[in-house]
């Protein structure tokens, strides 16, 4: 039976926990996928596994032709140098070709990035867990025919898929999911450690509150996590303070004034830089209370 990838190239560049997932859910539906990785231990990885490694970003350019290159990489800045710096994809690129940007990436940059090539930005939510079983919601910002192109992708990857309009909307709704991610991690680190220092048993705390309005996916999840202290990363709290500082940008840019998010910023940053915690997973901001 034909999968619904089969006899499309398609290139990957990035393979950390989030890309090395997509890069597989790729090969599984039939696609040749080509990748493309910074440090090499993930790209031998992936040709264990049956996928091509090339040599450059050019190379993997050219091989892919008219069709569809997956990044996802943490950083703007990498972003750019990647795709458009020296040795980048840029210098072996088809004019027809189509870039899906999985990471969260600044919405003024891909707005620029979708100037210059054909660009669909695609951030996801649903962390290492989502990633691994294909049930990522993905917010896509582009053209529709860019879209449509790159459906067949997010299909193999997620189960909640959007197109929320024009280049850089993905990044606005990604940014959306942030604040609210950021500051409710927040929240549950105070509601478990206040539980804790009063007495009651956190880990009960948790179970009772699961039942009510208090009821997410963070307090399950992460609250698991700060009952454990089990901080191993999944989602690094650097790449939190990330997307916090992209929030800010983008809340300073379209005139919102949020406290909340203020106090948010000077949280996450006092946990990574203040108390050099940067590594551990995001549910980690728990220890800034204990």
């Amino acid at each position: 039976m034909s999968k619904p990838l089969s006899g499309q190239k398609i290139g990957f560049v990035g393979l950390g926990n989030m890309g090395r997932a997509n890069a597989r859910h790729l090969h599984e539906n039939g696609a040749e996928v080509i990748v493309w990785n910074r440090s090499p231990g993930p790209a031998e990885e992936a040709v264990k596994l049956g996928m091509s490694r090339a040599a450059s970003l050019p190379e993997l350019a050219r091989e892919i032709g008219p069709g569809i290159i997956c990044i996802n990489l943490t950083m703007t800045d990498v972003v750019e140098q990647v795709v458009f710096g020296p040795g980048g994809l840029i210098e072996g690129l088809h004019p027809d070709a189509l870039i899906i940007d999985f990471g969260t990436t600044g919405v003024p940059q891909t707005k620029e990035f979708a100037k210059k090539v054909h660009w669909v930005d695609a951030p996801v939510s649903g962390g290492q867990v989502g990633a691994e079983a294909a049930s990522l919601t993905i917010m896509a910002g582009g053209t529709e025919a860019d879209f449509q192109r790159a459906l067949p992708v997010f299909e193999a990857c997620g189960k909640n898929i959007t197109h929320m309009g024009t280049s850089g909307s993905g990044q606005v709704a990604k940014l959306a999911n942030q604040l609210i991610v950021a500051q409710t991690i927040d929240a549950v680190a105070q509601a478990l450690r206040m539980s804790e220092l009063s007495g009651v048993d956190p880990a009960l705390v948790r179970k009772a509150l699961l039942g009510g309005f208090a009821e997410s996916r963070i307090l399950d999840l992460h609250g698991s996590r700060m009952v454990r202290r089990d901080f191993a990363p999944g989602g690094r709290a650097t790449l939190q303070l990330k997307d916090v500082r992209l929030m800010c940008e983008l809340a300073d840019s379209v005139g919102l004034d949020s406290p909340t998010l203020r106090n948010s910023l000077a949280q996450w940053e006092t946990f990574v830089h203040e108390k050099g915690l940067g590594d551990l997973d995001h549910s980690g901001l728990f220890r800034l209370y204990e």
